[in-house]
């Protein structure tokens, strides 16, 4: 007869993760099992701190195992969470980031980097190690989304030392120079600029690293693919046509790239842009629809005195649908690494 213990894991063998449609054991999810006076005490290890599902696992766990496995009366969990490795990053690059994403668009002033800001914010706060690059480097403006317009990075050990606020780490050209200084680059200066970004910070282990990139599809976006293995990309857009129609090329270039595009952002919706061309063009292409962000008036704010919304106005609509569309996007980043070839098994990361 077998052992509770193992007729616990049985059961448990039959919740399906609802992201990967696979079971929690076979996705070395359930950890530390033990079992004392009918309560069946274990590890949930998630593959993103941002994980929205929790309520969905107890639910599940509960009806495996209780008036399923004898002699359990009570379940409790405990969380922890991993996020996948890609594999790529981690054979090539001598820097411990478990993914690479790009934040990229077909043209400017959609909201590309509010976007980046509050993503970035958003997972650092669920308890994600987070880092941002800002890869506009002629026009960057991640220092002012982040109220640090005036800081300036250290150097220790011939590293520079990241600037941190709201729990995520920031490198920008914006911390080099002065706002008045223009930053005036050829392509080959582009690209040693966005390597050093990488390779000359002392960034730390992250679970997530974000790149803001410049709009369209020139040099930078060419530089990073060549250069880094991207897990991949997200297309943010507005509403309307003329937005839509530049996202296109964007997604045109990183199918040319080889970088895949883990789904699309429709920013600034409502009255004014309208709604639905960024859902329509992700239909379009297969792509996962992420999400719709509103225009609102807090979001610009935010913005512009370096108060991200997700967190100075977590409770508004805009706040809680940056909140939302974190989670959505941490899911699909580690959907992405599982499903694919090149990740290190959940089991092995350190």
């Amino acid at each position: 007869m077998s052992s509770i213990d193992e007729r616990v894991m049985q059961a448990l063998s039959t919740v399906i993760e609802p992201e990967l449609n696979r079971d929690i054991v076979s996705l070395d999810m359930v950890r530390d099992l033990s079992i004392r006076e009918g309560t069946a005490e274990f590890t949930i290890v998630l593959t993103t701190p941002a994980c929205p599902l929790k309520d969905v696992f107890i639910e599940r766990c509960n009806a495996a195992l209780l008036g399923k496995v004898e002699g359990i009366d009570q379940v409790r969990i405990n969380w922890d969470a991993q996020v996948p490795t890609d594999r790529r990053i981690h054979g090539r690059l001598d820097v411990p980031m478990n993914s690479i994403v790009a934040i990229a668009s077909g043209k400017g002033g959609v909201g590309k980097s509010t976007v980046a800001t509050n993503l970035a914010v958003c997972l650092a706060d669920a308890g994600a190690s987070v880092g941002l690059i800002d890869a506009d480097i002629l026009n960057p403006n991640i220092p002012q989304m982040f109220g640090l317009g005036s800081g300036r990075p250290k150097v220790a050990n011939n590293k520079m030392q990241p600037l941190e606020v709201y729990g995520v780490k920031l490198i920008s050209t914006g911390f080099l120079t002065t706002p008045d200084k223009p930053m005036i680059m050829r392509g080959p200066m582009l690209h040693s600029a966005i390597r050093q970004f990488f390779t000359d910070v002392e960034w730390g282990r992250l679970d997530y690293m974000i790149v803001d990139l410049p709009p369209g599809t020139g040099d930078a976006p060419l530089s990073l693919a060549q250069s880094f293995p991207l897990t991949g990309s997200i297309i943010v857009t507005q509403p309307q046509a003329v937005a839509v129609a530049d996202a296109i090329r964007a997604a045109a270039m990183f199918d040319q790239l080889k970088v895949p595009v883990l789904g699309v952002i429709e920013n600034m919706a409502g009255e004014f842009f309208g709604n639905g061309g960024g859902e329509a063009f992700a239909e379009s292409r297969d792509f996962p629809f992420l999400g719709r962000l509103p225009l609102a008036a807090n979001v610009r704010e935010g913005g512009d005195y370096g108060r991200p919304v997700s967190i100075h106005n977590p409770d508004s609509p805009a706040g809680r649908a940056f909140r939302q569309l974190s989670e959505i996007v941490a899911a699909r980043i580690s959907v992405a690494m599982l499903q694919g070839a090149d990740v290190i098994p959940i089991n092995i990361i350190s």
